[in-house]
């Protein structure tokens, strides 16, 4: 027994020896990371070790190979799950998302002239107005809220967005 595991950890160096730069280069070819690409030789490596005694001895080669790629293509899909944002990088994005505080201030303030506009409007364009462009409700949600059909919202909608347009046309 103590013969078959010497034995078949030579096997393990001679494997290592003859494969290794050619898995890590599979591994970098699908991650891009090198001390990821890394890790995941070793793996292969210790998986192939782990399983040898069930390999059938046809094409050494390509079975390596075959284990490499599926643990890079695990780590990728086990990646996405763990990947948490740093402090720098959340806050990047999110200002990156929110735009400039000039660009902020603007929105806001283009906002709150549609909500005074929206407010002028004569009842049910009103509510419908308010409903479609600040809260960002659909036409079908907002004739569920108020129980009426798709259409007749949608007209409601039109003839607000005209008023609106004529209120805007006024105002400057």
């Amino acid at each position: 027994m103590v013969n078959t595991a010497a034995c078949t950890e030579s096997r393990l160096e001679e494997l290592i020896d003859t494969y290794d730069k050619l898995i890590f280069s599979i591994c970098y070819k699908l991650t891009g990371d090198y001390f990821i690409s890394e890790d995941l030789m070793q793996e292969t490596f210790l998986a192939a070790f782990q399983k040898y005694d069930t390999f059938d001895g046809a094409n050494e080669k390509a079975w390596i190979c075959r284990i490499a790629t599926n643990k890079s293509i695990d780590y990728l899909r086990s990646a996405s799950s763990r990947s948490v944002p740093t402090e720098d990088s959340f806050f990047e994005l999110a200002a990156e998302q929110r735009g400039s505080p000039e660009e902020i201030c603007l929105e806001e303030e283009i906002m709150e002239q549609l909500k005074k506009r929206c407010g002028e409007l004569k009842p049910p364009y009103d509510e419908v107005a308010r409903a479609y462009y600040l809260e960002e409700l659909t036409p079908k949600e907002i004739a569920a809220r108020h129980k009426k059909s798709v259409k007749t919202i949608q007209t409601q909608i039109y003839r607000a967005r005209q008023m609106l347009k004529k209120a805007y046309g006024k105002f400057r």
